[in-house]
């Protein structure tokens, strides 16, 4: 009786979860746009999930948050339509891959750093802390690994494949500079408190 109310328990959570993600990836709601600033906030599911249930369920719902991005690389994201104009295969595992991995390094994560310290806030905002991050360097490896200077100079509007190297250190420095700060401070930020608010409630067991 009491495994399968623990069951019913984890459905619930990553059933409200996966929605909420799905909710903030088609709707205003998951992203925070300032003319060329972009700051998702997708992680911070993925991270909350990873604390609740683990890295297996990190990794589902970054899994969830990578679909919801390949989704959107057909017609309704300039950048991801042209990555997968080029190489859906490729773009996906930018999307799903690094996603799922993403959330479940932040489990991981999460249980290192469980053995250190008991304080929630402290666990559940470090864990948002690494759950940005790790989406930022999976997702920007995957690019330059997968897509190369010649397709970021062009993905970027430069005719010339020549200076495809400085249009590629360009991209990575603006999303790396302004982007990714951002969103690793409010996954830091969010995280945390949504996160310790839940252990209070005991919605989530220490």
């Amino acid at each position: 009786m009491a495994k399968q109310k623990l069951n019913n328990k984890t459905i619930a959570v990553l059933g409200i979860l996966i929605g909420l993600i799905i909710l903030m990836a088609f709707t205003p709601v998951g992203y925070l746009r300032v003319g060329a600033v972009s700051i998702s906030f997708l992680m911070i599911p993925v991270a909350v999930g990873a604390i609740a249930k683990g890295p297996w369920a990190g990794a589902l719902l970054g899994t969830v948050f990578g679909i919801t991005s390949f989704v959107q690389c057909f017609g309704m994201d300039p950048f991801g339509t042209y990555l997968a104009s080029k190489n859906v295969f490729f773009t996906f595992i930018m999307c799903i891959i690094c996603r799922a991995l993403a959330g479940f390094l932040a489990g991981l994560v999460f249980k290192g750093i469980s053995k250190l310290t008991k304080n929630t806030l402290v666990r559940s905002s470090l864990t948002g802390l690494a759950a940005a991050l790790f989406n930022t360097i999976l997702f920007l490896g995957a690019l330059v690994l997968l897509f190369g200077k010649a397709t970021t100079s062009e993905a970027m509007g430069i005719g010339d494949p020549s200076i495809g190297v400085i249009a590629l250190i360009v991209a990575i420095a603006t999303i790396v500079g302004i982007n990714a700060v951002l969103e690793a401070v409010a996954s830091f930020i969010l995280t945390g408190a949504v996160g310790a608010a839940l252990f209070k409630a005991k919605l989530i067991e220490k």
